[in-house]
């Protein structure tokens, strides 16, 4: 009498011999009737290409004053997400992230009066870096940072 286990084995065993010996009566069609499957890469945008580089440059730099969620410390930091001085001091943010920044800003109606050392960013970097958070958490900025932007900033 042949118990249920035997009969598994014997089930695996033989099956295992199909897959790995296949007979030319099961193989009825060869590799070249059918077609290759396409790769589709999307393209990244400029944009999308520069947020990547940001964040990496953020996680470097950043990350360790304003927080992985971009909320800073609401004390000494000031918060990146949701920040109102980031979106309506365009300029001024690019300046300080080239510069550094020192004295007084109103962030979400909030005083902060740290010191931002510089970082001794790239031209490429502060754009990428900007990129990254006006464009990371809740928010949203459809005008890219380009290079020629923060090279216009002087100190």
């Amino acid at each position: 009498m042949i118990t249920k286990i035997t009969l598994g084995i014997a089930l695996f065993v033989s099956g295992g011999f199909c897959v790995f010996n296949p007979s030319p009566l099961l193989n009825t069609q060869s590799q070249n009737d059918y077609l290759p499957l396409k790769t589709v890469v999307q393209e990244k945008t400029p944009l999308q290409k520069s947020i990547e580089n940001g964040k990496e440059v953020y996680a470097d730099f950043c990350i360790q004053c304003h927080a992985g969620n971009g909320k800073g410390d609401a004390t000494n930091f000031p918060p990146l997400d949701g920040s109102d001085w980031l979106t309506s001091k365009r300029a001024e943010s690019i300046h300080a992230v080239k510069f550094g920044q020192k004295g007084e800003i109103l962030v979400n109606k909030k005083k902060y009066n740290g010191n931002m050392p510089a970082m001794g960013l790239s031209n490429q970097e502060v754009a990428d870096v900007m990129n990254y958070i006006m464009n990371s958490w809740s928010n949203k900025q459809s005008k890219m940072v380009t290079i020629g932007e923060v090279e216009a900033i002087k100190k």
